[in-house]
């Protein structure tokens, strides 16, 4: 069966998002594709698959950094260069669109559930990984840059690199601070 409940536990709770401090260690489409062949066995209603990807490997991250700056304005073209110029590489996970709710809401949370096992995946391996949604992900610029369709959405960029430094842990509430048990009345 792989992993034992306490190996995943341990793996789940030990998981951080690393935003920076990446090392100049590669990260090849190789690594990155054995661990999407793992990731992509997320629950997906009606296995719909409702995902595809774009890698962004470090020989290409210069001239995509470039080009994704250049969606920006010019006050801001700086700030983010530094900013995009910190992982060693790039994942852009895109999601098939449904005009039916609750099916775009299905395709949402798989694609949500890919990116977890792929984090999770990752981090067994040794690779940071931070899941982002900022802004630019909305951009008409950067939806064509990129060559995602009408009927597709960007979910996020996930920021990839080896490091060197594991981030402190976090305090979360407990599932008892969430938990509300059913009565009937």
């Amino acid at each position: 069966m792989g992993l034992t409940k306490s190996n995943l536990a341990t793996i789940i709770r030990e998981r951080r998002s690393i935003k920076s401090g990446y090392t100049d260690q590669d990260v090849s489409q190789e690594i990155v594709l054995e661990i999407l062949n793992d990731a992509i066995w997320a629950p997906n209603h009606g296995l719909r698959e409702p995902w595809r990807f774009i890698f962004v490997s470090a020989q290409e991250k210069e001239a995509f950094v470039q080009d994704l700056v250049e969606t920006f304005p010019a006050d801001m073209k700086e700030n983010r260069r530094n900013y995009f110029s910190q992982p060693t590489a790039y994942l852009i996970v895109i999601m098939e669109e449904d005009p039916r709710q609750k099916q775009w809401e299905e395709n949402f949370a798989a694609v949500s559930s890919l990116i977890q096992n792929f984090q999770l995946l990752a981090w067994e391996r040794e690779l940071g990984v931070v899941w982002k949604t900022n802004p630019h992900i909305y951009d008409p610029k950067v939806r064509h840059l990129l060559g995602v369709n009408p009927g597709e959405k960007i979910v996020g960029f996930l920021h990839m690199g080896y490091f060197d430094k594991v981030p402190e842990a976090k305090a979360r509430k407990t599932a008892e601070d969430k938990l509300t048990v059913y009565k009937k009345k």
